[in-house]
């Protein structure tokens, strides 16, 4: 069967990796994010022939993201997985520095969107009897790690139970749920730390990496629920 894959924050990093995985992998893939322009870059690095759906939007949209779910499922005859992907950070991560507003944003982001798209594909999943919810969680959703942020780890490890929340309430109905816990990723958003070495790009986790994780976890067999990957780049 073809899979319907809605990813959000698809515009570059993670997001777009996953986009060329699914797409390589036969899916139907859709590709949200706030930036249209992103969006059709990365829509023509997929396969020749991929099956695609450019589709722009704000997850912190509700009602918007509703509709966007109703609009996948009635083109892709279904909605099968989401990678529940847009996420961001800020600068002003400590305590010392504390920025209410962009704190705020990170919030209304990474929890509120993330609950907004996971709502909004419930009702296809359990109409289906059939779904796949794949988070971009973090390490510092796993463990408290300084250097994410005190706005950024507490999203995450909000993000990590909202997952958890889903198997235990929505296992009946055939939908699973994976956060997936990576240290560092090679992606823009993590340009964004303070005191930010390019040189160690290299060695981290790349976005491609995380795509295949995240194919992984959409393969496995519907009687199975991955909980949880972490993932780290080796230290040496």
């Amino acid at each position: 069967m073809t899979r319907t894959v809605w990813i959000t924050g698809a515009g570059s990093g993670i997001g777009a990796a996953m986009a060329v995985a699914f797409a390589k992998a036969g899916d139907r893939v859709v590709l949200t994010g706030r930036s249209e322009d992103k969006l059709l870059d990365v829509a023509r690095s997929l396969p020749a022939g991929a099956d695609y759906l450019v589709l722009p939007g704000d997850v912190a949209d509700r009602e918007g993201m509703v509709l966007a779910a109703e609009k996948i499922a009635d083109w892709g005859d279904g909605l099968h997985v989401l990678c529940n992907n847009a996420g961001l950070n800020v600068p002003k991560r400590s305590w010392a520095e504390l920025d209410w507003p962009s704190w705020d944003k990170v919030i209304e982001v990474n929890i509120t969107g993330a609950l907004n798209v996971i709502a909004a594909c419930l009702p296809v999943m359990r109409a289906q009897k059939d779904g796949v919810l794949i988070h971009t969680s973090s390490w510092a959703g796993r463990y408290h790690y300084s250097v994410g942020g005190v706005a950024y780890g507490a999203s995450k490890h909000a993000l990590s139970d909202i997952s958890a929340s889903l198997n235990d309430e929505e296992g009946k109905n055939g939908i699973r749920s994976t956060a997936l816990c990576p240290a560092e990723v090679a992606t823009p958003l993590l340009k964004q730390r303070p005191n930010f070495d390019e040189s160690t790009m290299v060695g981290m986790i790349q976005p491609e990496d995380m795509a295949k994780t995240a194919l992984f976890v959409a393969d496995m067999q519907p009687g199975v629920a991955l909980h949880e990957i972490v993932l780290a780049p080796v230290r040496k």
